[in-house]
């Protein structure tokens, strides 16, 4: 048994905010309540069962954080990240429960893929879930068998990295998502309207580094039609990693029509603009790019008025040598981010009043939960023990060494607020932070 005392809950699901003791019991929570004692946990039911005792006080709790979006690398690009130093980074970060793309080597579009993946991590203190691609192969042309992966435990469905131009495979994919009530997530760029990505195209960086960059307009056109699908379709699905003004209008107005469209944000296209790309170089090269402050408000005004409801990591690591290529162009897209996520959230969300703790919160938790219908994001008696304890006001500098294998952050050197001390997933202690020491035992 544990029974962590004197710790501030927030959980988004009952809006509760106070301060609460958590007893927890064979991996779930068994009690909910002040004054709790070593006598509370003393029933009929827990003889001979050594009692933890935790006292919290000046720490916060949560559910523990879950992220739709992430890579892991596993098959086929291990040098960058594997199931275990992604599991690392998540326990890290605050993460008990994490949903992987299918852009791997070989790619999930068959169950033998997807049930190796889902095997392997099985053996991680994480919940770890995948994603089985949309089209074979990720070319855009023939569906998968979308019953036989569903069956196999595809947590969704999506060929993030590469957008599907069809529109009739899509339309055949959201039919499918629909009757199995499992969603779709896209990566929105128009691949024909861009030459070069990793850039806001005709922005103030890609001018100065004479690059063309990917233009707004590459995602907004296919946010358009996408959403136009869903609602024409009645399907769940999830604009990815949203990054433009134009493209959360959009959803905001489709999700009047179709409830179930959903979006995410990234923590660096809510914190970052392509100004970034002239200081960080290659370490802010994301696809879809940073763009303007302009765009970076309307971000944060989606997350604040419930368009975007979801915070994803979009978790992209990439070995130091493929980044630190002197040809812009040549450098991989992408940045890690489990372990810098929800102090960015901090920093650029609530500590500025934009959102509230609990706003912020449900869409790392609850929110993500309820969309791909996992049993987690909620502190309540009898669900899963999975917790974050942090403390608010500690302020931590980035720095390497990460947890992740790679280290492709443009946040490094700076100070953020939020000090992750315990994630705790079905009960068990999965990384502790404490005396200036790590201790990721996930």
């Amino acid at each position: 048994m544990f029974l962590i005392k004197n710790v501030f809950l927030y959980d988004p699901a009952s809006g509760r905010e106070e301060k609460t003791d958590l007893l927890i019991e064979n991996g779930k929570f068994l009690k909910i309540g002040q004054n709790l004692s070593e006598k509370t946990a003393a029933g009929p039911d827990s003889a001979g069962s050594p009692l933890r005792v935790l006292d919290a006080e000046g720490l916060c709790a949560a559910p523990g954080l879950i992220d739709t979006h992430a890579h892991f690398r596993d098959p086929g690009y291990t040098h960058k990240e594997d199931l275990h130093t992604g599991s690392l980074a998540a326990a890290k970060g605050g993460y008990t429960s994490i949903i992987l793309m299918a852009n791997t080597n070989p790619v999930v579009d068959s169950v033998p893929v997807l049930s190796d993946i889902l095997k392997r991590a099985e053996n991680e203190k994480i919940r770890l879930y995948s994603c089985a691609n949309v089209t074979q192969g990720m070319k855009g042309q023939k569906p998968v068998d979308f019953d036989a992966l569903a069956a196999a435990g595809a947590a969704g469905f999506t060929d993030d990295g590469v957008p599907i131009m069809d529109a009739s495979v899509l339309e055949e994919a959201l039919e499918a998502a629909k009757r199995l009530n499992l969603p779709v997530s896209l990566h929105e760029e128009d691949k024909n309207l861009i030459s070069q990505n990793g850039i806001n195209g005709g922005g103030a960086a890609a001018q100065a580094l004479n690059l063309a960059g990917s233009p707004r307009e590459a995602e907004i056109t296919l946010i358009r039609r996408d959403v136009d699908l869903a609602v024409k379709t009645g399907a769940p699905l999830c604009i990815q990693h949203i990054s433009t003004a134009e493209g959360v209008d959009l959803v905001r107005n489709a999700r009047k029509l179709n409830p179930r469209i959903h979006a995410e944000a990234t923590p660096h296209h809510f914190s970052l603009t392509e100004e970034a790309v002239l200081r960080c170089g290659t370490l802010a090269k994301v696809n879809p790019p940073l763009r303007t402050e302009a765009d970076r408000r309307a971000i944060i005004a989606g997350l604040a008025d419930g368009t975007i409801d979801l915070i994803a990591t979009d978790h992209a690591p990439h070995a130091d040598h493929e980044k630190a290529q002197e040809d812009f162009t040549k450098a991989p897209s992408g940045m890690i981010g489990l372990e810098t996520a929800f102090s960015l959230g901090l920093k650029n969300l609530v500590q500025p009043g934009h959102l509230s703790m609990l706003q912020f919160l449900a869409c790392l938790t609850c929110n993500p939960a309820d969309f791909y219908g996992l049993n987690a994001g909620r502190v309540r008696e009898g669900a899963p023990a999975d917790l974050v304890l942090f403390d608010p006001g500690a302020v931590w500098t980035v720095e390497k060494p990460f947890a992740s294998r790679s280290s492709n952050s443009p946040f490094l050197g700076m100070e953020v607020p939020g000090l992750i001390r315990y994630t705790i997933c079905g009960g068990e202690v999965v990384y502790q932070k404490s005396f200036g020491n790590d201790s990721g035992l996930a």
